[in-house]
């Protein structure tokens, strides 16, 4: 049977079959980095920059800054992935401007400079970065039907969700997935705790997309889907590989972590101080086997 892990968003995109009336291109782009040239399913190590870019209309999503930010690792030797959550607003060196907030990155350089600084906090360069519209993002939810969250507390938020997200099991259709995503300001711990949400509705995501694994011609007619509507560097045989790679994820073996650190304020901006140390050990645990043993 096919399976699908913590590359929700990315798999919902390559596998999900949207149909030809879906969005342009420009709602998601797949671009490799580094020295990645192709999937290599076994053994190998695999890891992408999942980013959710806030552009608006009209604007070129590679070049505005990024609002969610997860690093995802499969081994596809044994199945196991792991997500690390980095902070939108951390304050870290980007290589060539200076210091700013980590997702400034995606502004100045695109999804390469991104994924250069990320790789630099954690100390695993990813292998590919994909950024996603939030408007794409919403129709892939509605498509599978909507998802299914643990919510740990009941929150809200004036503009994105005045009614509030009870606490306990809660079903997202499209908009609220989004929402729930994005939704930082009334939470405890702000952008850690966002961080940690994202990471919820990824494996709300994971199962739903697990049930219709098994279909004869998902992921082949999901990489044909991709190839309609991303823009991409990589060939049809390179997207199915990589596909393929994330479809030996077994749910048993995902572990995620966020990025913890302090609150400052910088040039009168709230930023994130992540703790440098943090990242660092957890991309040290992940390195080599996609595999976070604890988060501390």
């Amino acid at each position: 049977m096919l399976r699908l892990g913590t590359l929700g968003v990315v798999l919902g995109v390559l596998a999900l079959g949207i149909p030809d009336s879906s969005p342009a291109p420009t709602q998601m782009t797949l671009v490799k980095v580094g020295g990645a040239s192709g999937v290599d399913v076994n053994p190998d190590l695999v890891w992408i920059l999942m980013v959710g870019s806030d552009a608006r209309p009209g604007e070129d999503m590679t070049r505005t800054r990024g609002d969610a930010l997860q690093l995802v690792g499969v081994d596809t030797r044994t199945g196991a992935a792991a997500a690390i959550g980095i902070p939108r607003d951390s304050w870290v060196s980007i290589p060539g401007y200076g210091s700013n907030k980590i997702n400034a990155s995606l502004y100045f350089g695109g999804p390469k400079l991104l994924g250069q600084t990320v790789g630099n906090l954690v100390g695993i360069q990813p292998d590919y970065v994909f950024v996603s519209r939030f408007p794409y993002f919403i129709e892939m939810v509605k498509s599978i039907g909507g998802i299914e969250v643990d919510n740990p507390v009941a929150f809200s938020d004036t503009y994105l969700k005045p009614g509030g997200f009870p606490a306990g099991k809660i079903h997202l259709g499209g908009y609220d997935a989004m929402a729930f995503s994005r939704i930082r300001h009334n939470l405890l711990r702000g952008d850690f705790d966002r961080s940690a949400n994202q990471q919820r509705v990824l494996r709300g995501i994971q199962a739903k997309i697990r049930a219709r694994a098994d279909q004869p011609g998902f992921l082949e007619n999901g990489v044909l889907t991709a190839m309609r509507n991303m823009a991409t560097d990589l060939s049809p045989t390179e997207l199915y590989r990589l596909a393929d790679a994330a479809a030996q994820i077994k749910p048993s073996k995902i572990t995620n972590c966020v990025v913890q650190g302090g609150i400052g304020n910088i040039g009168g901006a709230s930023v994130v101080l992540p703790d440098t140390a943090m990242a660092r050990r957890l991309g040290d645990r992940a390195r080599d086997d996609a595999t976070l043993e604890s988060c501390s």
